[in-house]
């Protein structure tokens, strides 16, 4: 065999020349990087969205105001707004009249409108309904905030640290 017969074009199982085989391993290593990355941000999107903490609203049947107490328990309650002071409104039903305090939500006051039908969801304690969730008579849900635990059930010193800032 002669060295003109070696050469790349002479050999029938080198057509290209010898840098085709170098972009046949560059596009298999890149393919293979990029199905890694998809998998791995794949993998992670479903470990963030498995790990994070849903809004739901509980379907909760309301109940008249007149009937709410102070249980901390989450309550829902149906009727019209009838006043409206900053991040707070009244909703009245055919027994009574509650308050709702939306929070920081609600600072601008305009969350409801005054004779709007609305489903307030919640925590009644001290004397009113601290909302959760706000349906509208058009469907629309406002989600104000997670509802909070119960109360520790602790001693002075729990309830003090309970107060405290980070």
């Amino acid at each position: 065999m002669s060295i003109e017969d070696n050469t790349p074009e002479a050999r029938p199982d080198h057509k290209h020349g010898p840098r085709h085989g170098r972009k046949r391993h560059l596009a298999a290593f890149t393919i293979s990087a990029f199905a890694v990355l998809a998998i791995g941000a794949a993998g992670g999107a479903t470990a963030m969205k498995l790990t994070q903490p849903s809004v739901e609203m509980a379907p909760l049947a309301p109940v008249v105001i007149t009937s709410l107490k102070d249980s901390r328990s989450i309550v829902t309650i149906k009727g019209n707004v009838a006043e409206i002071y900053g991040n707070k409104f009244i909703v009245q039903d055919d027994s009574g009249r509650a308050l709702i305090e939306t929070g920081p939500a609600g600072d601008d006051g305009k969350l409801v409108a005054v004779g709007e039908p609305v489903s307030v969801q919640g925590r009644f304690d001290d004397g009113f309904l601290h909302a959760s969730y706000i349906v509208h008579g058009d469907g629309k849900t406002d989600a104000l905030r997670l509802p909070p635990g119960p109360r520790p059930h602790g001693g002075p010193m729990e309830e003090a640290l309970r107060h405290m800032k980070p």
